[in-house]
């Protein structure tokens, strides 16, 4: 089997679980028989493609007009002004600035509309445009790729419209992969026009995957998805080969770990508020909250104000070996998050043989038994459990040990083999 596969990171080159996720699941596709050709806005050269073949979209010389359906033009709305790809939100603002052209001068244009778009492949302020520009390129690998692939699957709402314009070219079906939704990122306040292509996306697929049953009820409750159509498919996390040991520790401190965006999402505020709690009792305890993000300013005045910043750390953003080595010297990992689809994350800490606590409201709690679960919001209880991890040490070894145990059974082999039998579906 082919797959056409679509996703906006790789592996080194992330910023969080999505790119780790595509990894650990192509993985699993190349050991349970399956050929995947991976698209991503921009190639670095250095990506690892021992079980996958890496296509740079930024490589791709796209024919707008040729490439592209009307239905996808209606879609994706463009406009060449001087030799720029310029996208507009609105029909109205497209016709105005058409009718500034005649035919002949459009036609003078037509060589203009074989284009090579360089993608930043980051999170942005031109982000959309992006997006749409993507769409292009995913229409024009459909058509340079015909026969070559049998299903197509487009990670996240970024690129379900490049998964949409693929499938309108090629007539393949097409499968979409929630990672997260617009409700989780932002609550009730949504953006409408990511609501509306993740919308878009999830009517015109075969088949909706879900990476929890937290998220497949968003999806069907919140976008009115048939239920027969979406499927959950629990995350999985990868053991490498050459796991490392602890690395030295130069202090005897007991060390409570965040790693993710400091957004709310996440729930760091929770975090420091309960670190906050546990300092009063246990002195001789460090918090680290590793990311960045939007709340970042603003959680680290809130430290300054509790007068915990002599116990307080903030890194940054950590990537590769610099998370694995975070994680081995943690001694417990938080999840706090208000809404987490799933969070690969805490599955990754327990590799580590570091014990966890997660919010309730994550997708991950569906598949771990040993750990520590509170409410987001319950402080109290986070206090509490943190607490008892750093202080009773039979305690914690019982969820270190049971932890190695069940996280050895969420690997993504197991998961590809779903994924496999969800394609098998719709071909």
């Amino acid at each position: 089997m082919k797959v056409l596969m679509f996703g906006w990171e790789f592996p080194p080159h992330i910023t969080g679980g999505l790119g780790t996720a595509c990894y650990g699941l192509t993985r699993g596709l190349a050991r349970n028989g399956v050929e995947v050709k991976f698209v991503v806005p921009k190639a670095y050269g250095n990506e690892d493609q021992r079980f996958v073949r890496i296509l740079n979209a930024s490589d791709v010389e796209a024919v707008y007009q040729d490439s592209l359906t009307e239905s996808i033009r209606n879609m994706v709305t463009f406009i060449h002004i001087d030799s720029n790809i310029v996208p507009y939100s609105s029909e109205e603002e497209f016709n105005e600035l058409r009718r500034e052209y005649t035919e002949e001068q459009l036609h003078k244009r037509s060589e203009l509309w074989y284009q090579r778009y360089q993608f930043s492949g980051k999170y942005g302020a031109n982000l959309m445009e992006e997006v749409m520009r993507y769409a292009v390129i995913g229409a024009q690998i459909a058509k340079d790729m015909e026969g070559e692939f049998d299903v197509i699957h487009a990670h996240d709402w970024l690129t379900y419209l490049a998964g949409i314009a693929a499938k309108e070219i090629s007539g393949k079906p097409l499968v979409i992969h929630v990672h997260a939704t617009e409700y989780d990122r932002t609550g009730e306040n949504v953006n409408t026009n990511v609501f509306n292509i993740e919308k878009r996306g999830m009517d015109a697929a075969d088949k909706v995957i879900a990476v929890s049953n937290l998220t497949r009820n968003i999806v069907i409750n919140k976008y009115g998805i048939d239920p027969c159509k979406v499927v959950t498919v629990h995350n999985a996390v990868r053991f490498a080969e050459n796991d490392k040991g602890r690395p030295e520790r130069a202090l005897d401190d007991k060390i409570v770990t965040f790693l993710g965006r400091i957004t709310y999402q996440k729930g760091p505020e929770y975090f420091i508020e309960a670190a906050a709690k546990v300092l009063k009792q246990v002195p001789n305890v460090r918090f680290v909250m590793a990311g960045s993000g939007d709340m970042l300013n603003k959680m680290i005045r809130r430290v300054a104000k509790l007068g915990i910043s002599d116990r307080f750390h903030f890194t940054g953003f950590l990537k590769g070996d610099e998370v694995n080595d975070m994680f081995a010297l943690s001694d417990v990992y938080v999840m706090p998050s208000v809404s987490e689809p799933f969070g690969i994350s805490p599955l990754e800490a327990m590799r580590s043989s570091v014990p966890v606590i997660i919010s309730k409201q994550s997708g991950v709690a569906e598949v771990l038994k040993y750990a520590i679960k509170v409410d987001y919001w319950d402080v109290d209880a986070l206090a509490d459990a943190i607490y008892g991890l750093i202080t009773y040490p039979a305690l914690s070894k019982l969820f270190i040990n049971k932890g190695q145990e069940e996280v050895m059974s969420l690997k993504w082999n197991n998961a590809a083999m779903k994924v496999v039998e969800v394609y098998n579906s719709v071909i």
